[in-house]
């Protein structure tokens, strides 16, 4: 099997820092926010996918690193055509997720308006734990789920909320009102 056809792996520089992307022949199976470096990036990332070879990004693996990269630079991206590899996450996750994929860039929403939309805002807590362990930020914006009291909530990407509260600046969104460190 050629690595196109068994996937791959890469780091790439964005206006965040560096991120990573491993892709099987037909999906994305996992994007890495920055970590302190690029190679805690990649090991981070190869933690949940298990071994895969650094290689040169298919077309559609390189028009989602292009996505993000101008998702990170402010471009109001959503990213919805990315196609991702659902396999080996629960089912749950996955309604979140495809809630969360339709929250345009520069908006918000909580987790319990997430929670609502899939029919028990008593499943707060189980969409942002579903959400902490999401594989695709940030094709799978969870940066733009946030708490009801307007705070930024939980992040799982390095750097926590920070980055979190960055990323949702990039886009021109500020949760509770809250203005910009990073003006």
């Amino acid at each position: 099997m050629s690595e196109m056809e068994s996937g791959g792996c890469a780091v790439f520089d964005t206006a965040i820092g560096t991120c990573g992307i491993a892709w099987n022949a037909q999906a994305v199976i996992a994007v890495q926010l920055p970590e302190a470096t690029a190679a805690a990036t990649r090991e981070r990332m190869l933690r949940s996918t298990g071994a895969l070879p650094e290689s040169t990004p298919p077309p559609f693996v390189q028009a989602a690193i292009e996505g993000v990269r101008a998702l990170m630079q402010g471009a109001p991206r959503d990213l919805c055509e990315v196609p991702l590899d659902m396999t080996g996450v629960p089912e749950f996750h996955q309604r979140v997720y495809a809630i969360a994929r339709r929250i345009a860039p520069g908006q918000l929403r909580t987790y319990g308006d997430v929670a609502e939309e899939l029919g028990d805002k008593g499943l707060s807590r189980a969409v942002g734990q579903a959400l902490g362990r999401n594989p695709f930020a940030p094709i799978v914006p969870c940066h733009r789920v946030v708490a009801a009291n307007g705070k930024p909530g939980g992040f799982s990407g390095g750097g926590g909320a920070l980055t979190k509260l960055r990323m949702l600046a990039i886009e021109g969104a500020a949760p509770g009102g809250t203005p910009s460190l990073f003006d």
